[in-house]
């Protein structure tokens, strides 16, 4: 049973992800609990990174400092955590090294391998071993007492099977390609299991308290047109399809759903035809092209400012800014502000604020 947690005081994303016509665009962007706060090496201290996203206090402190620095200017929570922990539930060590991202020991070398055979055959309840993000998801919604909502979050298979034989993250990414060119059943069949995964996992988070859920395909761009529709767009649609069943089986509601394909810039009418109802866009995107695409499929957008023009000063911000609202049709209806990735380490925080301030300015009724 879902707890109970105060009535929504701010639900602007989840009209905006609805297709409604709204006031104004809900803005959030992707990491905007992270590094780049001050507050937030603060309250990590000396625990390392998974041992922020294993506790729930922690994570769910992270998770509400945008939140507080923000006020009035942002609309949606998203859960501190880490799309890694998919791998980590299924057995393989994944650890964080500084400055360089995360980190597989013993990645995955071929499908005759031993630890392949276990992965495959392993039973993984993601109901047990990943008990502290729903946890974490609960206290945070107890926490923000209706504000915004809280965003839940999971990796794509195809993204998290690039980590798993890559062992990291990769600039030429020739294990994972050498995987689903020389090994396509076998690899087939890992992500289908991933997916399986996540429908569960995704759940899960929902019914932690969870009102929204992302995909996250960051390594989408990697994979050719076709190639992407072998390896990456079926499982994507796996749950997409899948989730709604599974959370009316819980006896729960369903929730607005996005996917994030970075990259996949030719890949969003497909993203368009699927169930989803959000579509996230790099800044690989036009802006009105993908609206016109977008809005003859009732789709909404999300993005999808390149995070570098934060470095670039006020007037660099505010010229994207009005390209995005005027783009994506005035701000009413079919989108939610972001940027076109995760915000990096060094962006100072009041310039993200000028970043929000603008939208708001721009889209004001």
């Amino acid at each position: 049973m879902a707890p109970d947690f105060e009535p929504l005081k701010n639900d602007l994303i989840l009209r905006t992800a609805r297709g409604e016509k709204v006031e104004r665009p809900p803005m959030w962007v992707m990491r905007q609990a992270g590094r780049y706060l001050p507050e937030y090496h603060e309250a990590k201290g000396k625990h390392d990174f998974f041992e922020c996203c294993r506790s729930p206090e922690i994570a769910s402190t992270l998770t509400l400092q945008p939140i507080e620095r923000y006020e009035g200017l942002i609309d949606a929570a998203i859960i501190f955590s880490d799309i890694l922990v998919i791998p980590q539930a299924m057995g393989m060590e994944v650890i964080m090294v500084d400055k360089k991202g995360p980190h597989f020991p013993d990645p995955l070398q071929t499908p005759e391998d031993q630890q392949y055979k276990e992965v495959m055959d392993r039973q993984v309840d993601v109901k047990e071993s990943l008990d502290y993000v729903y946890k974490a998801i609960t206290l945070t919604r107890q926490k923000l007492k209706g504000r915004v909502p809280l965003i839940g979050f999971c990796g794509a298979p195809w993204t998290l099977l690039s980590y798993m034989v890559e062992g990291g993250g990769s600039k030429l990414f020739i294990q994972v390609k050498t995987w689903v060119f020389k090994y396509p059943v076998e690899s087939k069949a890992l992500l289908q299991k991933i997916a399986e995964l996540c429908v569960e996992y995704l759940a899960l988070q929902v019914q932690a308290g969870a009102q929204m859920i992302q995909v996250f395909d960051s390594w989408a761009g990697e994979l050719s047109p076709s190639s992407f529709k072998s390896f990456s767009l079926p499982y994507l649609q796996h749950i997409c399809d899948k989730l709604p069943r599974r959370l009316q089986e819980l006896g729960l509601e369903r929730v607005p759903m996005t996917v994030f394909a970075k990259g996949a810039w030719y890949a969003l009418d497909e993203l368009c035809d699927t169930n989803y109802d959000v579509v996230g866009l790099d800044w690989l995107h036009d802006p009105a092209e993908a609206y016109k695409v977008a809005r003859a499929k009732g789709k909404t957008l999300q993005g999808n400012a390149d995070p570098g023009v934060l470095y670039g000063g006020k007037e660099a911000i505010t010229g994207v800014v009005k390209e995005m609202v005027e783009g994506f049709g005035g701000g009413k209806q079919g989108w939610i502000a972001n940027l076109g990735h995760g915000i990096t380490p060094f962006v100072k925080p009041d310039d993200l604020k000028f970043y929000f301030e603008e939208i708001h300015r721009y889209t004001a009724s």
